[in-house]
């Protein structure tokens, strides 16, 4: 193995991004990143545990840094799953796994027999439901994606159109790895917020570094909550050396406002999640943020960046961007009336973290975010489909 480095060189920033945008490398199925990471293992591990507080973990199967967020956030979550119901037979799937031996074959009738018996829905499940076999659909091919379940003969696509389609699955080793490890049991937790406050615990003696780099690194915006807001007190201090830390160590640039900051990417990163992507809806995003600027004097930000304003007014807004942009829309977008493309834009928005409900008023508040983001067509644009980014 290559002699690991003190300086934190291309290969440790290579070897870091995919700690950050995978859940685990996989050694029998990324070989050459697992290596890549083990030449590098020493730096990246300094670096980690000292900015973050997060545990990184080599094993000769796989290599894993576990990316706790400072605050669970709502948009976090496995993305392919759709429902309360996919999470908890994801859990019921973990635990049929744990009782198998490692290599161990199984029949898909095995696994829903048992999951019929240990699922704690206040309904049971019921396999000739069309619903409750796509949620099981989506959960075996979430565990396939993740390494911890290995298809040996059959497909679960069948199972969508019959109960009783067969596969054949086995066990890998990596399977007894995916649950993260406690010093004391999880019965012994009383609740997710006691959880929250033990892991909190474990890093207090640089809480506050930590903390900030985690929502830098994880989420796509930090922002000022009050007005001597001591995680942006510790930004404004120390931002030159953060700056130079986080551009030193990533391909990351440090954005620092008066109400957010931000890690933006100069380049397209093949494998990293970044705003925007290839779906048409996020050209619908930047437009309306322009729109939202022509208002400025109608919709003046707070004190603390935020527009707030009622349902009505979005839609409005919405309606005089559809005037303005929509020739250049999908036809799906197009046709899809006002009330349609509200929820889609505000499910996107609240995903990134520019805009939420305010549950208390039902207002819909703006987060600054959407503020350093716009988006138009050029000026000789005739209309038809088109990507408005540049």
């Amino acid at each position: 193995m290559e002699k690991d480095t003190k300086i934190f060189d291309d290969k440790a920033k290579a070897a870091l991004e995919l700690l950050m945008e995978q859940f685990w490398i996989l050694r029998e199925t990324q070989p050459e990143e697992y290596q890549l990471i083990r030449e590098r293992e020493h730096s990246v591990r300094r670096y980690v545990e000292e900015k973050f507080g997060f545990r990184f973990i080599v094993h000769q199967h796989f290599i894993k840094l576990e990316k706790i967020p400072s605050e669970p956030e709502s948009w976090m979550g496995i993305t392919s799953f759709q429902s309360p119901m996919d999470y908890a037979l994801f859990c019921c799937l973990l635990g049929f796994l744990e009782s198998k031996s490692v290599d161990e074959q199984f029949l898909l009738s095995d696994l829903t027999e048992e999951l019929s018996a240990t699922y704690p829905g206040v309904f049971q499940l019921d396999w000739t439901h069309y619903e409750h076999r796509k949620s099981l659909i989506r959960v075996i091919q979430s565990a396939m994606d993740f390494g911890i379940l290995k298809a040996i003969d059959g497909d679960i696509k069948g199972f969508q159109l019959n109960e009783e389609q067969e596969v054949l699955y086995e066990v890998p080793i990596v399977s007894r790895y995916f649950m993260r490890s406690y010093p004391k049991d999880l019965f012994q937790f009383d609740s997710i917020e006691e959880l929250i406050q033990y892991d909190k615990a474990a890093s207090s003696n640089d809480e506050r570094r930590h903390r900030v780099y985690r929502q830098l690194f994880l989420s796509p915006a930090m922002y000022r909550k009050q007005q001597d807001d001591p995680d942006f007190h510790y930004l404004r201090n120390f931002r030159n050396r953060l700056r130079d830390d986080i551009e030193e160590h990533t391909d990351y640039q440090f954005e620092l406002y008066k109400n957010a900051a931000m890690l933006v990417a100069p380049e397209k990163k093949q494998k990293a999640v970044l705003f925007p992507d290839q779906k048409a809806i996020m050209d619908i995003v930047l437009q309306f943020s322009d729109v939202l600027r022509q208002s400025f004097l109608q919709f003046p930000p707070n004190d603390y960046g935020i527009v707030r304003m009622t349902a009505t007014d979005f839609e409005s807004l919405l309606e005089e961007c559809s005037k303005q942009f929509g020739a250049g829309w999908s036809k799906a977008h197009r046709e899809a009336s006002t009330k349609q493309l509200t929820r889609e834009l505000l499910a996107v928005m609240s995903q990134w973290k520019m805009a939420e409900l305010e549950e208390e008023t039902e207002m819909i508040l703006i987060l600054p975010l959407l503020g350093r983001l716009t988006g138009r067509y050029p000026d000789d644009f005739q209309g038809g489909e088109k990507d408005v980014r540049k």
